[in-house]
């Protein structure tokens, strides 16, 4: 059964290490239930909000409640009811998966018995828990560590890149867990650098820059908003399609791709408006030849966050 309300809901968060800002007011709510896609380029501050969820750093300003209660000094149960990767896993490596499994039930909130088997079995380890960690390959210690963050049953799961060294099909097999779990009630937050795998999971992504939420809400509803139709027409039609464009869509809206050809006019606008406009030109007497759609996670994280491809750029 879902959750009504909220499970996290951060506001003003702020955070210096000396001179660098890392977080710059940031707000941020996640409902309970949800799956949570949270994404920024290198440095915009995921780790460090991640790291004020969990506890392992605190804000300079700014207040956190998870699941209706402030968090924050002397309110670390709450952590009880949370599960987390953050930054790289840490095992014993001359101990087996399942006995580094133990001894993180022992050392934490109460662990139901049978409850590390689950675990394993959850992430398709169960055939290789009885081998020391040091033999593991860099996807299975990452799905030791999402194991382990599933091991007191928690309500909220934080993860940052749970999908760090696994395969194509590793991957497709923590998607369908992760959504199991939301679809049973928890909530799980994800930051990650893999956009197209976010985009299949999340149902609501806020996306970060520079410390600050720039983007958030509604996958689904933020793709809509911030969606292309590229529509292809005759060079010596421009002139006349682009003010019958520009009239249904917004004239800040409507721009003349920049490409030799400039047959193409780009118009920022719900892809499900492709029928009307084309209906629209046609009355006009000018049809386009193609009308494609430009939607994507990744052209909106490209716009909003003003992130390049090349050295040094990209997510992380």
């Amino acid at each position: 059964m879902v959750e009504a309300g909220d499970a996290i809901v951060a506001r003003g968060l702020a955070k210096r290490y000396g001179s660098r800002v890392a977080l710059d007011g940031l707000d941020l709510r996640v409902p309970a239930g949800a799956v949570y896609g949270f994404l920024g380029p290198n440095g915009a501050g995921k780790t460090t909000t991640m790291r004020i969820l969990t506890g392992l750093a605190r804000p300079d300003a700014g207040t956190v409640e998870i699941f209706g209660r402030p968090f924050g000094r002397g309110a670390r149960r709450l952590l009880f009811d949370v599960g987390a990767l953050v930054e790289a896993p840490s095992f014993y490596p001359f101990l087996t998966g399942r006995e580094n499994l133990l001894a993180l039930a022992a050392a934490g909130a109460p662990v139901p018995r049978g409850r590390v088997d689950e675990v394993l079995d959850l992430v398709s380890l169960r055939d290789r828990a009885r081998d020391r960690v040091s033999g593991y390959s860099t996807g299975m210690r990452q799905r030791l560590a999402i194991a382990a963050a599933l091991l007191n049953d928690p309500r909220l799961l934080l993860l940052d890149e749970p999908a760090n060294g696994l395969d194509p099909a590793g991957i497709v097999g923590m998607r369908d867990t992760l959504r199991s779990l939301a679809a049973q009630g928890r909530t799980v937050l994800v930051s990650s650098h893999l956009l197209a795998e976010v985009e299949h999971l999340a149902d609501i992504v806020g996306i970060i820059a520079h410390g600050r939420l720039v983007r958030e809400g509604p996958l689904g509803q933020l793709l809509r908003q911030e969606g292309e139709l590229r529509i292809r027409v005759a060079p010596d039609e421009i002139a006349v399609a682009g003010p019958i464009l520009e009239r249904l869509a917004g004239a800040d809206r409507v721009r003349l791709d920049d490409t030799p050809s400039r047959d193409t006019l780009v118009v920022r606008c719900d892809p499900g408006l492709a029928a009307e406009l084309n209906r629209e030109l046609g009355a006009a007497g000018v049809w386009a030849s193609r009308i494609e759609s430009g939607v994507s996670l990744e052209s909106l994280f490209l716009e909003v966050t003003g992130a390049a491809a090349g050295p040094g750029g990209g997510l992380g």
